[in-house]
């Protein structure tokens, strides 16, 4: 996987540029994405139920828990080592690498990471505030944002298909903002739960830039990808976000008030640091499989599995946190799905007319070469 054969650049869905990557076979490869929309779904699904889950038992600290989004990243250090030792144990005869990122990219990825450790208070401000079903559902426009910045950053093509998915998943979010006192929580403001929306809304719209950045950077590297630098890239860009909101905690005097907080949990002390643990690493797994997706297909790839998660999360906020299903949300549910809908289509459409034109340039070349012949 690590082969260090420079290799051409390739168009990718719908137009997209795709980075010179390590040559791996198309079996690898489909495993390797399979593992990574396994990983993706474990964080996406999973996060903002354990995060929900803090605050409904009294958690209130809003970096603590924009920290815990990232600070799995030691995690991947096992990971390289691993990785590290199995290549040297390969190459005998050659030095071994230990560190592939040079340093041009490793400040990309550190304003990337920054970037990263905002868009995570935004988000965990927003899970404080709002239901699970009502920010998934806000989430959910992010699609919409990361095919917009896809087509600024890395030339993403639009189609109409895609256009109309762009429009429906705004539509949705805008049912929802019409609609804002329905599922406020027990005790809560209409102030906070509208910056909670706002937050949820902002958020939203920075992953979705930061998803084609991460490609543009992969576009931009002027080195080899491989899935070693990826998880490089993953470590440090976490690192920076993770340092980003501890500088918050320690302004918010969070550090100090997680021992008093843990007494007073709902569900108990030992309970409190075991949610945090998990949740540490439920959504490390998030940007583990977002990452490795955009790696072997495309950002806007990785946006749409967010997005087409959306049900499933939904389903399981109603079944463990008992929260209203309104029907605005049912509303915006449905456009959400119908904006899947069009855009999957329309990416079959797009593979379809690339299939045809690709046997027929075949067909065309094969008769040049027989007339050539003759």
């Amino acid at each position: 996987m690590n082969n260090h054969k420079q290799t051409t650049t390739a168009n990718t869905t719908a137009g997209t540029i795709a980075p010179a990557t390590a040559k791996v076979s198309p079996a690898a490869k489909n495993t390797l994405l399979i593992l990574n929309c396994v990983l993706l779904s474990i964080g996406n699904c999973g996060g903002p139920l354990i995060m929900r889950l803090y605050f409904l038992h009294g958690g209130e600290r809003v970096w603590l828990s924009s920290f815990l989004e990232t600070a799995g990243w030691p995690v991947i250090i096992l990971v390289l080592a691993i990785l590290y030792f199995d290549r040297r144990r390969k190459n005998t005869n050659t030095k071994t690498t230990f560190v592939y990122m040079r340093p041009r990219l490793f400040f990309a990825v550190a304003v990337i990471g920054i970037l990263t450790g905002l868009d995570d208070y935004l988000y965990a401000y927003g899970v404080a505030r709002l239901p699970v079903s009502t920010s998934s559902l806000i989430i959910a426009s992010q699609l919409g944002f990361t095919a917009f910045f896809a087509y600024l950053l890395v030339k993403q093509k639009f189609t109409p298909y895609s256009v109309n998915a762009v429009v429906l998943l705004t539509v949705g979010a805008a049912v929802l903002a019409l609609h804002t006192n329905g599922d406020r929580p027990e005790g809560e403001s209409k102030k906070a739960y509208v910056m909670g929306f706002v937050m949820t809304v902002g958020a939203s719209l920075l992953y979705g830039f930061v998803l084609p950045l991460i490609e543009l950077t992969y576009n931009k590297a002027k080195q080899e990808i491989t899935y070693t630098l990826v998880l490089e890239i993953q470590m440090v860009m976490c690192l920076f976000a993770t340092i980003f909101c501890a500088v918050g905690m320690f302004i918010n005097n969070d550090f100090k008030a997680i021992p008093v907080e843990a007494t007073k949990f709902g569900l108990g002390e030992t309970k409190y640091y075991v949610i945090l643990c998990a949740s540490a690493l439920i959504w490390q797994c998030f940007f583990l499989g977002a990452i490795g997706v955009i790696f072997c297909a495309s950002s806007l790839l990785s946006g749409i599995i967010i997005a087409v998660l959306l049900p499933v999360i939904e389903v399981l906020a109603v079944l463990f946190y008992k929260e209203n299903f309104q029907a605005e949300k049912g509303v915006a549910l449905v456009l959400s799905l119908w904006g899947f809908a069009s855009y999957f289509y329309g990416e079959y459409k797009f593979a379809k007319k690339l299939k045809e034109k690709s046997s027929s340039q075949q067909s065309m070349e094969l008769g040049q070469a027989y007339v050539s012949s003759v």
